[in-house]
C-alpha cells in the first residue's frame, strides 16, 4: 500500500508482471470498487429475501447469485487491469462488435420478462443484457476514433464516433431503454469535450437532445408515462417512487436498524433499481454518504491521474469510463429521491444483476489499466521539453 501513503511509485522495467502491476495500479480506486461490491452484498442480504420468498426460492438465492457474479466481475476486473492499453483496446473492439450484433438482434430473439422493454436474452439459467456490455466497448472504440482523428492525416474520428453513437442510441430507443441511450450520449459528449470540441457544437448537440426528447415524449407512451409521473406534483405513496421516498425519509441519519426496513417487502425492484432506498432506510444517511463518497473518489482519483497522461487515446477512454460510472450512480440515486425520472438503471456494483456486475468489472478493469503509472505517461514531461 506504499502508493497510498507516499504517492506514485516508479516503474522498473523488467519486473515480473504481478509486482509491476501492484506498483503501478491505482490502489485507492481498486479498494473503493471492492468496498462497493461488499456493500452490495450486504444490501443483498437485506433486500432480496422477500423477493425470494415471493418466488418460492431459498431466502438467500439472489445473494448467492450476486456473490457468484460479483466474484466473476472482480476476477475479470483484476485480469483486465493487468493488460496493456493496446491489448485492452483490441479486446474492447471485439467485445463491442459482439455486443452490437446482440443489440441489433434483440427485437427478434430477446425478451422483456414482462417489463415492457425488450432488453435481455434469456438463456434459461441466466439472462444477458447486451447494452451493459456495449457501453464500455463503445467508450473505448469512440476514444480510439477520436484519438486517431487528432493525428496528422488521420480519419474524421469525431464524425465516425458520433455516427456510431447515434446508431446505438437509435437501437436502444427501440427497446425502449432511454436511460442507457442517455448514458451512451453522455459518455460520447464528455470525450468529445475533452478532445477539444467547440462550445457551439456542444450547445447545438444539447438542443438536438432536447428536441429528440420532445419527440420521444410525443411518440412513446412508455417515455411519456415516466415523465408525467416525475412532473406530477402529487406522489402516489403506492408507487415505486412513493415507497422509495418514504423509506429514505424513515431512515433518517442512522437508519431504522439492520433487517428492520419495510420497503423491501413492497418494492419489486428493491434489490436492483431501488437498492439505495433499502440502504437509506436500514442504515441511514451515513451509509448513503459513504456510497456517494466511494463513487466520488473513484471518479476524481481516476480523472486526476488521467490529467497527467500523454496518450490521447488513454486520456479519452479513461475519462469516458470514469464519468460513465459516476453519472450512472448519480442517475440511479437521483431517481430514488425523485430528482430524475425513473430510468430502470442499476447502481454499479451495489445492485443485483449479473450483466451489470460483470460489465462493470470489465469497465473498471479497463479504467484501472488506463490509469496505471507509466514511465513516459505524464504530459508534463512533454511540456517541459517544449519550453526548453
Amino acid at each position: 500500500m506504499t502508493e497510498m501513503v507516499y504517492g506514485t511509485v516508479p516503474v522498473r522495467s523488467g519486473d515480473p508482471v504481478l509486482p509491476r502491476w501492484w506498483r503501478t495500479i491505482d490502489k485507492w480506486t481498486m479498494t473503493c470498487i471492492l468496498m462497493l461490491f461488499g456493500i452490495g452484498l450486504l444490501m443483498g442480504f437485506a433486500s432480496s429475501p422477500p423477493l425470494a420468498s415471493r418466488n418460492g426460492l431459498d431466502p438467500f438465492y439472489y445473494v448467492t447469485r450476486q456473490a457468484f457474479f460479483g466474484g466473476v466481475a472482480m476476477v475479470v476486473m483484476l485480469v483486465v487491469s493487468m493488460m496493456s492499453p493496446v491489448l485492452v483496446r483490441r479486446l474492447a473492439v471485439l467485445g463491442f462488435a459482439a455486443a452490437f450484433v446482440a443489440l441489433i438482434l434483440l427485437p427478434f430473439l430477446g425478451t422483456d420478462f414482462g417489463k415492457g422493454a425488450i432488453r435481455w436474452y434469456s438463456l434459461g439459467f441466466v439472462s444477458v443484457q447486451p447494452s451493459e456490455f456495449l457501453k464500455p466497448g463503445f467508450v473505448v472504440v469512440a476514444a480510439w476514433f477520436m484519438a486517431a482523428g487528432q493525428e496528422i492525416g488521420g480519419p474524421p474520428g469525431k464524425t465516425y464516433s458520433f455516427v456510431l453513437a447515434v446508431i446505438i442510441v437509435a437501437f436502444l430507443a427501440m427497446q425502449p431503454d432511454f436511460g442507457q441511450a442517455a448514458l451512451v450520449m453522455f459518455s460520447w459528449g464528455v470525450m468529445y469535450f475533452v478532445a477539444g470540441a467547440p462550445m457551439t457544437i456542444l450547445l447545438t448537440l444539447a438542443g438536438v437532445v432536447v428536441f429528440a426528447g420532445t419527440i420521444a415524449y410525443q411518440e412513446s407512451e412508455h417515455f411519456a408515462r415516466r415523465i408525467d409521473g416525475f412532473l406530477s406534483p402529487d406522489l402516489d405513496p403506492t408507487t415505486q417512487l412513493g415507497y422509495a421516498t418514504n423509506a429514505i425519509r424513515e431512515g433518517g441519519f442512522f437508519g431504522v436498524g439492520v433487517g428492520e426496513g419495510q420497503v423491501k417487502w413492497s418494492l419489486p425492484d428493491a434489490h436492483t433499481d431501488f437498492i439505495i432506498a433499502v440502504a437509506a432506510e436500514e442504515y441511514g444517511l451515513v451509509c448513503v454518504l459513504l456510497i456517494i463518497a466511494l463513487y466520488t473518489l473513484v471518479v476524481v482519483r481516476s480523472l486526476s491521474r488521467l490529467m497527467k497522461e500523454r496518450d490521447p487515446f488513454i486520456r479519452l477512454a479513461g475519462t469516458g469510463l470514469a464519468c460513465s460510472l459516476g453519472v450512472q450512480a448519480m442517475i440511479n440515486m437521483g431517481v430514488a429521491v425523485r430528482l430524475l425520472p425513473a430510468k430502470g438503471m442499476t447502481l454499479p456494483f451495489v445492485s443485483y444483476g449479473g450483466s451489470s456486475l460483470i460489465a462493470g468489472g470489465i469497465a473498471m478493469g479497463m479504467l484501472l489499466a488506463f490509469t496505471r503509472t507509466r514511465p513516459q505517461g505524464e504530459i508534463s514531461d512533454l511540456l517541459g521539453r517544449g519550453l526548453r
